[in-house]
C-alpha cells in the first residue's frame, strides 16, 4: 500500500487498470481474515483514534492529494467557474418544482419562498468559499470538514455529499425526460413505462434518464476543460432562453393573479422554502474544481459569489413571471412554464421553454457529474473509500473511475424513483452538509490546536452547543406546532442572538483567513446554520426516516470497512513520515562526520 518510491507508484499504476482485491482493499486489516477479525477487536480504539484526528491544510493540498498519482489539470478562470455555477443550478428545481409548490403550498408567495432559499444559500456560499480558497482541492466540503471537525464528521458528510450528487443528478434526468415529453407534444409521463404492480413511488420506469446520464458520463469522463466549453455554450443559450421566459411573461402579466399573493400564510412561504432549495443545489460543485483553477485566491469568490448572485435574481423574476401569467391554482405541476404560455395564447413559447430547460437540466447533470467524480476521489485518496476510485488518468486529467461509479448509481435511482422523493431527501441531505460546514468554518476562526487555551475551547464549545440548541428548538417547534403561536420564539431566538454575541465577544479569534474571509464571523455563520436547520423543521417525517436509513447504511460501512482502511492508512503515513525524518538525520549525520 506504499505510496512513495517505485513500488508504491506501481502499485497505484495497477489499481488504474484492474480489479483484484488488492485494488480495493489492500490495506493491513484486510490482508487476511485473522487480520480483519484483529481489527474488528480493536474497533472502539480505533474509532476513538479518528474521531479526534483532524487533518491539515497541508495533508489535503499536498500528501492526500499526490495519492492520486497524477495532477489535475488547471484550466480554469473565474469566468469557467461563473458558468460552472449556473450550469450547476439552473436547472430542474426551477422548471419543475416552482410549479408544485406555487399551485399547492405557497401560492404566488413562491417569490418570497425562493429569496429566503437564496439568502441561506448565499450564506453557505461564503462559508465555501473561505474554505475552497484556503484549501484548493478536489474534495470540497469533504476535505474542509477533515481539516475542521475530524475524519469521523466528515466521513458522515461524505456519505451525504454522494447522497445529495446521486440524488440530484437522479432527479434532474427524470426532469429531463418531463420536458423532452412536452417538446414532442406528449404528456410528461408518456415516455416512461409504468409498472402496476409496484409502489406508485417507485414504479414510472424511465429510460430515457438513463440514456441521459450515460451520455453525459461520457462527456464527463472526456475533458475537463471540454466539458467547461460545452457548459459555457450550453448555459448561454439557458441564459437567453430564461430572459425570453421572463420578458414575454411579463409582457402577458395580469395582476389579478397576484391579488391573492400569500394564501397559505407564512408557514406555506417557509415550507416552500425548504423544498426549493433543490433549486440551489449544485454550487457546492464549483467548490470541488478549486484543485483546477489557475489562480483560487481570485477565481474562486468570483466564481461562487457571482453565479449565485446571478442565480437568485434569475430565480426571482421566473417565479414572478409565472404566477403573474397564469392563476396559482391552473399551474401545472409537471411543466408549468410550457403550460402557462399556452393559457395566455402563446403555444408556439411552450417549445422554447422545454428546449431552455432541457439545456439547463443538461448542463447540471454535467456539471454534477463532474463534481461528484472529484468527491468521491478525495474521499477515496483517504481510503474511506476503496482506493481505485482516487485514479486520475493520465491522459484526459479526469478521474475516470468515480466519475463512471457515481453515474451508474445516479441512472439506477433515475430509472425508479419519483421526483417528489428525491427532492425532499436531496434537501434534508445538502441542509446538513451546509450545516456542518458553517459550524467547521467557526471552529477554524477560533480554535487552533496547541494555540487555544482549554478556557476558550470550553467557550467556544459552550457557544456553538447554545447556537445548535436553540435553532434545533425553534426549527423543532416551527416543524411540529399546527398553529402560529410565536411564545416558544420569544426564548428561543434571544438564546441563539446571545450565544452568537458571546462567541464573538467572549472568545478570541484563533486564526484570520490568509487570501479571502467570510466577512460578519461569527454572525453569518451563526445564521447559516440557523437558517438551515429552520429549513430542516419544515421537511416532512417520510424523508427524515428515508434521510435515517441512509444514515443506518453509511455507519455500517464506515465500522465494517471504511474505519480501517483510513486508520491503517494514517497510521502508515505517519510511519513513512517518521523513517523519512529518520533518514534525513542519518544522512546529516554522515555527511557531518566525513566534513570533520
Amino acid at each position: 500500500m506504499g505510496l512513495d518510491g517505485p513500488t508504491g507508484n506501481e502499485g497505484v499504476r495497477r489499481r488504474g487498470c484492474s480489479c483484484t482485491k488488492d485494488d480495493f482493499l489492500p490495506e493491513e486489516s484486510f490482508k487476511s481474515w485473522d487480520n480483519y477479525v484483529q481489527a474488528l477487536q480493536q474497533t472502539p480504539r480505533r474509532f476513538m483514534d479518528r474521531l479526534f484526528t483532524r487533518s491539515l491544510d497541508s495533508t489535503e493540498l499536498h500528501e492526500i492529494k499526490a495519492r492520486s498519482q497524477h495532477e489535475m489539470k488547471k484550466t480554469l478562470s473565474w469566468w469557467d467557474l461563473i458558468w460552472f455555477g449556473i450550469g450547476a443550478v439552473i436547472g430542474a428545481g426551477i422548471f419543475v418544482l416552482t410549479g408544485l409548490q406555487a399551485r399547492e403550498v405557497s401560492g404566488p408567495a413562491v417569490v418570497v419562498s425562493y429569496v429566503v432559499s437564496g439568502i441561506s444559500a448565499m450564506l453557505s456560499v461564503f462559508c465555501y468559499t473561505e474554505f475552497a480558497v484556503e484549501i484548493p482541492v478536489a474534495g470540497g466540503s469533504f476535505a474542509y470538514l477533515r481539516v475542521e471537525l475530524g475524519d469521523f464528521m466528515a466521513f458522515i458528510a461524505a456519505g451525504n455529499i454522494l447522497l445529495e450528487y446521486v440524488i440530484g443528478g437522479a432527479a434532474v434526468a427524470r426532469s429531463w425526460t418531463s420536458y423532452f415529453a412536452t417538446l414532442c407534444n406528449h404528456k410528461p409521463e408518456d415516455f416512461r413505462i409504468i409498472v402496476h404492480s409496484m409502489s406508485e413511488d417507485y414504479g414510472h420506469l424511465d429510460p430515457i434518464a438513463v440514456v441521459v446520464v450515460c451520455v453525459i458520463c461520457v462527456l464527463a469522463v472526456l475533458s475537463t476543460k471540454g466539458s467547461s466549453r460545452f457548459n459555457y455554450i450550453a448555459s448561454i443559450i439557458h441564459v437567453i432562453v430564461i430572459l425570453f421566459i421572463i420578458i414575454a411573461g411579463f409582457s402577458k402579466a395580469d395582476a389579478k393573479n397576484y391579488s391573492d399573493f400569500m394564501p397559505f400564510g407564512i408557514r406555506g412561504v417557509f415550507k416552500s422554502s425548504a423544498v426549493l432549495f433543490f433549486a440551489y443545489v449544485g454550487f457546492d460543485a464549483v467548490s470541488t474544481m478549486a484543485e483546477e483553477t489557475k489562480n483560487p485566491a481570485r477565481d474562486i469568490p468570483i466564481g461562487l459569489v457571482g453565479s449565485m448572485v446571478i442565480t437568485t435574481a434569475a430565480y426571482c423574476l421566473l417565479a414572478v413571471a409565472l404566477c403573474l401569467m397564469q392563476p396559482f391554482r391552473e399551474i401545472n405541476p409537471d411543466a408549468p412554464f410550457s403550460v402557462a404560455f399556452e393559457a395566455v395564447g402563446m403555444s408556439w413559447a411552450k417549445y422554447i421553454v422545454a428546449a431552455g430547460a432541457l439545456k439547463g437540466m443538461t448542463t447540471v447533470l454535467l456539471v454534477g457529474a463532474v463534481g461528484q467524480a472529484r468527491y468521491l476521489t478525495h474521499i477515496a485518496r483517504t481510503h474511506m473509500m476503496p482506493p481505485w476510485l482516487a485514479q486520475v488518468h493520465p491522459k484526459t486529467g479526469t478521474p475516470i473511475n468515480a466519475t463512471i461509479v457515481m453515474l451508474s448509481a445516479t441512472a439506477i435511482i433515475a430509472f425508479f424513483t419519483e421526483l417528489d422523493i428525491l427532492a425532499n431527501l436531496l434537501s434534508i441531505s445538502t441542509l446538513f452538509i451546509f450545516i456542518l460546514v458553517a459550524l467547521a468554518l467557526l471552529v477554524r476562526r477560533y480554535y487552533v490546536s496547541g494555540e487555544t487555551t482549554t478556557a476558550n475551547r470550553n467557550k467556544l464549545v459552550a457557544c456553538i452547543v447554545l447556537i445548535l440548541a436553540s435553532s434545533i428548538a425553534i426549527a423543532a417547534y416551527w416543524g411540529l406546532s399546527d398553529n402560529d403561536d410565536w411564545i416558544a420564539y420569544v426564548f428561543t431566538v434571544p438564546i441563539w442572538f446571545l450565544a452568537t454575541l458571546a462567541l464573538h465577544v467572549a472568545v478570541p479569534r484563533a486564526r484570520n483567513p490568509k487570501l479571502w474571509g467570510v466577512p460578519l464571523v461569527p454572525w453569518l455563520p451563526s445564521a447559516s446554520i440557523a437558517i438551515n436547520i429552520f429549513l430542516l423543521g419544515s421537511i416532512d417525517g417520510a424523508s427524515f426516516a428515508r434521510f435515517g436509513i441512509w444514515t443506518v447504511v453509511l455507519l455500517l460501512y464506515y465500522f465494517f470497512f471504511g474505519l480501517h482502511a483510513s486508520y491503517d492508512t494514517a497510521k502508515e503515513a505517519a510511519e513513512n513520515k517518521m523513517g523519512d525524518g529518520l533518514k534525513k538525520v542519518e544522512e546529516g549525520v554522515k555527511v557531518s562526520s566525513e566534513a570533520q
